[in-house]
């Protein structure tokens, strides 16, 4: 790969980062007059749709999932599409239950949801261990791996991309704040999106009957469906991840729904969701669908041999069907695109939880705007340095997915079902909250770890669903057992359909901005693609 990376690639790189670099220091200009710290962490409300949807999706694609999902699919099949297209049931969940309720009480960020749901104590538990998980579970192994895929695909040492890309990120992000970070994502899903769609339309042309034959040559391979004993993707694992780790990383995790916090009105928050639904139906392109293509021509077509390491079958992919004409250099930015919008995401969200819940409410209670800032530039440095540093020991730790997906789970599985039973039960109270934060950590990791050792082998999924269960269930006999909660505290973010009736702000809006018409087309979609992908 190093030897077919050409001046003109090196080029586009190059204009690439500058663009992302520039747009980002173009943004924080235009904001240096806005000194408050509500606008550097949040915009100030003032995202559109359109942004908020480009950068919801820019941030959820990450360059180790590009690696890994494509060679994933190499190996699996279609099974594997459904991490990538299953976006309807979590998005309804996040545009018609947590969105309303978010933007109606004006939550700033996660913490200040438990904290006036439950207390402070719920809060803090909640910026520490995401803090935590930003720094040493999120950040460092997509810095891994994107540095090293992105070295192994051009031949760079891995140590001057992996701190290139940290002081790049450095550039906009602790300086520009929210609004920097937003559109260099909306930039950054363009490049990704688009180059990886082109390089999927020029590999599949490579194949004589294109997508029908790859279909016909290997049937068994093409459906989503998948046994509830699959060890890769079954489906009923998918659906049980819905109400669990799905719903909290998109609904519940700071570093995503940061997004909408800041959207200018409960329209925009919502219809960016519905503008990132949209904008999913091309991420197989990029993520999946070019492992299925790599597949045909190895072990169909034997126009190769078969890869010793599944890992290598996007610079494979890379190497065979991306022409010299620049393509190269089209979908090596994109990559890199995708690790500075992970990157910069976490960055700013780990600022903003430690300046505004932790050093504003714990550490120094009068800090002003100013300080609350530079505060959170320091903690935006500070991260992106802490994952670098951690960045090569990935490799100790079983391996770039294992370490993600562990981590993620026991993380998300407590707070979600404390969340959950917060906006569907107005009996759930503090009591409660501390046992589903805490007690569900321990629960969580018992039945990780200790259900494998009893001989049960099931898909990671299912033990996190079991987790979340008995974690309620737990929730449920603590809240009777204990005094319920006042009812100033549950009733402002007790879910009803009565919220749903805010989500036009009043406003009589013309039938083309109907969100009921496009969510429905958006799913009539999604309906149309499982339908024949069944």
């Amino acid at each position: 790969m190093v030897s077919q990376t050409g001046l003109l690639d090196i080029l586009i790189i190059v204009g690439a980062l500058a663009l992302m670099v520039g747009v980002g220091l173009w943004a924080s200009g235009k904001n240096k007059d806005k000194s408050t710290a509500n606008d550097y962490f949040l915009a100030s409300g003032r995202l559109p749709w359109w942004m908020i949807g480009a950068a919801f999706v820019s941030t959820s694609v990450s360059s180790e999932q590009i690696v890994g999902t494509v060679g994933a699919a190499y190996k699996n099949g279609m099974g594997i599409a459904n991490w990538e297209l299953w976006s309807v049931p979590p998005y309804t969940i996040l545009l018609f239950l947590f969105i309303p309720i978010y933007l109606k009480n004006k939550i700033t960020t996660m913490p200040d949801l438990l904290l006036r749901r439950y207390g402070p104590l719920c809060a803090n538990i909640y910026s520490w261990v995401m803090l935590f998980a930003y720094g040493t579970i999120f950040m460092v192994p997509i810095l891994y791996g994107g540095s090293l895929a992105f070295s192994q695909l051009t031949g760079i040492n891995f140590y001057i991309i992996l701190w290139g890309i940290v002081l790049l990120v450095s550039l906009y992000t602790v300086k520009g704040g929210m609004i920097a970070v937003t559109w260099t994502d909306m930039i950054q899903c363009s490049m990704l999106v688009g180059g990886g769609a082109l390089l999927f339309i020029i590999a599949l042309n490579k194949i004589p009957g294109g997508w029908s034959a790859m279909v016909a040559a290997s049937p068994e391979r093409f459906h989503l469906y998948r046994p509830p004993g699959d060890p890769v993707a079954p489906f009923l694992a998918v659906i049980f991840g819905t109400l669990g780790v799905f719903v909290f990383y998109q609904a519940a995790n700071q570093v995503m729904i940061q997004r909408v916090l800041g959207a200018r009105t409960v329209w925009d928050g919502i219809m960016g969701i519905i503008f990132a639904g949209f904008i999913n139906f091309f991420r197989p392109l990029v993520t999946c669908f070019l492992g299925f293509i790599v597949y045909h021509w190895i072990n169909v077509m034997k126009m190769a041999e078969p890869l010793d390491n599944i890992d290598k079958t996007f610079p494979f992919a890379m190497s065979t069907f991306a022409p010299n004409w620049g393509l190269r250099g089209i979908i090596l930015a994109g990559f890199l695109s995708a690790i500075m919008a992970a990157i910069s995401g976490l960055a700013n969200s780990t600022a903003t939880l430690f300046s505004l819940d932790v050093y504003k409410k714990i550490i120094n209670k009068d800090a002003d705007d100013r300080r609350l800032i530079f505060v959170g530039r320091v903690a935006a440095f500070s991260v992106l340095v802490l994952a670098a540093l951690m960045a090569p020991l990935v490799e100790h730790m079983g391996g770039i997915f294992r370490y993600f997906q562990t981590g993620v789970t026991y993380v998300a599985t407590p707070f979600i079902s404390v969340i959950f039973m917060g906006l569907l039960w107005k009996r759930t109270n503090y009591q409660a909250a501390v046992f589903g934060l805490i007690g569900g950590l321990i629960i969580q990791i018992t039945v990780a770890v200790g259900m494998p050792l009893l001989g049960f082998e099931m898909h990671w999924l299912y033990f996190a669903f079991i987790a979340e269960i008995l974690i309620i269930i737990g929730m449920i006999i603590v809240s009777l057992m204990t005094p319920p909660p006042p009812r100033e505290q549950w009733e402002p973010f007790l879910w009803t359909p009565k919220v749903l009736s805010a989500y036009d702000d009043g406003i009589i809006r013309p039938w083309y901005q109907s969100i009921k018409l496009w969510y429905g087309i958006y799913a009539t979609i999604w309906c149309g693609i499982y339908w024949w992908l069944w």
